[in-house]
């Protein structure tokens, strides 16, 4: 199992950006959370087996 701890900025709150995260995860075997911080980044936590963690963050990013 791993872990990874991801920061994303830019145009990231007020668009849907968590939503749509979320259902993606969906798509994969992972445990997690998402939310947004004070300074306008969003904060997320992926968990899970090595290769589905990797490959939900690649799906992930083309939503930002």
């Amino acid at each position: 199992m791993t872990a990874r701890h991801v920061f994303y900025e830019g145009r990231v709150q007020g668009v849907g950006f968590r939503y749509t995260v979320r259902q993606i995860a969906t798509g994969y075997d992972i445990a997690g959370w998402i939310r947004n911080l004070p300074d306008g980044r969003v904060e997320l936590l992926a968990a899970g087996d090595p290769e589905e963690v990797t490959a939900f963050l690649q799906a992930s990013t083309t939503a930002s």
